[in-house]
């Protein structure tokens, strides 16, 4: 059992099935559980995505609107291009503006959870690598 594992599984918004939809732009594995789908009436997804340690998206771009991250269980990264990554847990909250370059993950020893709030577009890059990922402090 990972660190962490117990309250990310326990999730008050549901753990969700193992993330098949977009498991070719993850590494590692992630489980989502969607909770507002887009429609006519609502231009926003809001999920509900919780990672193994070690499990990260790659990189990628949000157009035509933004992503707002609600961590609420475990530890993560998020990071822009550029930029150091930002150690992430329970109760931050990360504003992603349109065209910025970044990624979100599980650290290597912890599950990880947050929700997503997504308008828009997502542009998939290329992965992180370990290369990349290896270098952070956790």
């Amino acid at each position: 059992m990972g660190k962490n594992e117990n309250e990310v599984k326990n999730n008050l918004f549901g753990f969700g099935k193992l993330n098949t939809q977009y498991a070719d732009v993850f590494i590692g594995n992630s489980y989502l559980n969607s909770l507002v789908s887009k429609d006519d009436n609502i231009d926003v997804g809001v999920s509900n995505v919780n990672f193994e340690p070690g499990c990260r998206n790659n990189w990628h771009i949000h157009h035509n609107g933004f992503q707002i991250l609600l961590v609420t269980a475990g530890e993560g990264w998020y990071q822009e291009e550029g930029k150091t990554a930002q150690l992430l847990k329970p109760g931050d909250v990360v504003a992603i503006h349109e065209g910025i370059k970044h990624w979100h993950g599980a650290t290597k020893d912890s599950w990880f959870s947050h929700i997503a709030i997504t308008k828009g577009e997502s542009e998939w890059c290329e992965p992180v690598s370990d290369e990349e990922y290896n270098q952070l402090d956790k």
